[in-house]
């Protein structure tokens, strides 16, 4: 490494990919910084994946209560304490943002608390302080959108969501992404009405059977769901806030969250300054090996719109470090990254979807099974599981596995780990099951779907 520069590495953003690049490099003896001007620890750990999986957690708890009368419980009629379970979570990300503050200073990384700007290819400026890098790595991640409309400083996001000071009893949640089907388990269980309004489909890029068998267990719990509709302004009344519809309707909620989509947080950066390309949602351009169109600029995570997936983030880095340090120039690969989505009932999801299935070989053989898990035959509540398999017949290798249903997201896990071994489905047939678990259908199915 150059020694006249102040670091080997410098990283702007210090959330999952940006901590693992910045502790792994510096522990491997090189000299980093790194910069974050809201919390060390970034989305997933602040802001996603942790206190968002918390309050889902919480919100299961409804269903359990009632299930357990069915299993010879007393009947009871607990009360939600909202408050006490933001306080728990705040306690809970406080003690990982000290775990991350530890990753960067045990290797002796340095770290910097403000916004990153890059002013040259091997210059950043944090504040009124300026730092010099031999390689400057972007890491800076997402951030929710909401769309410029009348009245928009009344909605909310998923930021604000996780640390509302009052559940709101009315609540519409506008968007059919992951984040919006997360939040919406998270309310409806809790007790709040919920509405979501849906632009066009739910849960799209992901398999459309299983995006419809959502929407249908959605509605069985009492969501409204308002299909082709959007938002045209929102107004704060005496009541509460009411939004204008498209078609000059109006819905009146307590609160309106926006979970539309985040944008890659690539803004205030001084990244157009410097030459650095982004893409028309400014996302920060890469190669291969996350590379940006100036030599010594990297990107990974979100910024780069890539996959959008904090494991990913994670093994992007780890890539990216091979690359530049260890001259072992190494490309991420981003086929059967097994996913999953929080929501009541959870997915899990590996592979290829039909649609995706069907474009890339053709005909392909699809299985499917929907049945009302075991638990359920004495709740009798309205929930049922359903398992899709997608196979390449001419090589006979699963292509594709997806599941709405309890534990779908821990199912995933393991069938992520055959397809990427190239599992065929003989060698799912010829595994023996487990029973009785909602997993044995995986390699239990034997009837194809009809073309």
């Amino acid at each position: 490494m150059t020694a006249s520069y102040d670091y080997d590495l410098f990283v702007i953003g210090a959330g999952s990919g940006g901590v693992r690049a910045a502790r792994f490099a510096a522990q491997d003896g090189k000299r980093v910084g790194i910069c974050e001007d809201l919390r060390i620890g970034g989305t997933c750990v602040l802001r996603g994946c942790i206190p968002k999986k918390l309050l889902v957690y919480a919100a299961h708890y409804a269903h359990d209560y009632h299930d357990a009368v069915a299993y010879g419980w007393d009947k009871v009629s607990p009360e939600h304490d909202w408050g006490k379970l933001i306080a728990a979570k705040n306690v809970e990300t406080d003690r990982l943002n000290g775990i991350y503050i530890n990753l960067l200073n045990g290797p002796g990384v340095k770290t910097y608390d403000g916004r990153g700007v890059i002013t040259g290819p091997n210059t950043v400026q944090i504040g009124d302080q300026t730092v010099t890098a031999e390689h400057i790595l972007i890491a800076t991640g997402g951030w929710p959108f909401v769309p410029d409309i009348p009245g928009k400083e009344y909605a909310i996001t998923s930021n604000e969501a996780l640390d509302l000071a009052e559940r709101p009893q009315r609540i519409v949640i506008v968007g059919g992404g992951y984040i919006a089907v997360e939040f919406a388990g998270v309310f409806a269980g809790l007790g709040s009405d919920l509405t979501m309004v849906v632009r066009s489909k739910l849960l799209r890029g992901f398999d459309d059977d299983v995006a419809k068998e959502l929407g249908e267990a959605l509605e069985r719990e009492g969501t409204t769901m308002a299909y082709g509709r959007t938002i045209t302004a929102i107004e704060k009344t005496a009541s509460g806030l009411v939004a204008t519809m498209d078609d000059g309707s109006t819905m009146e909620a307590d609160a309106f969250m926006y979970a539309t989509g985040r944008f890659p947080n690539s803004r205030n950066m001084g990244l157009e300054d410097v030459g650095v390309a982004l893409g028309k949602g400014g996302e920060v351009l890469v190669d291969a090996y996350s590379q940006t169109n100036i030599p010594s600029i990297w990107a990974i995570g979100d910024v780069t719109d890539r996959m959008n997936l904090t494991p990913v983030a994670l093994y992007e880095a780890m890539c990216l470090l091979r690359t530049i340090f260890k001259g072992e120039p190494t490309a991420p690969t981003y086929d059967n990254i097994a996913t999953a989505v929080f929501s009541s009932p959870p997915i899990g999801t590996v592979g290829l979807t039909e649609e995706q299935a069907r474009a890339k070989y053709g005909k392909v053989d699809i299985y499917k099974s929907r049945f009302r898990p075991l638990k359920h035959t004495l709740t009798k509540r309205d929930h049922f599981s359903f398992m899709k398999m997608i196979v390449d017949p001419a090589t006979d290798k699963v292509i594709g596995c997806h599941m709405l249903g309890d534990d779908s997201a821990e199912i995933a896990q393991g069938l992520g780990i055959a397809l990427t071994c190239g599992a065929t489905k003989a060698q799912f047939d010829a595994t023996i099951g487990i029973h009785p678990t909602a997993a044995e259908e995986f390699v239990t199915m034997r009837t194809k779907e009809a073309d």
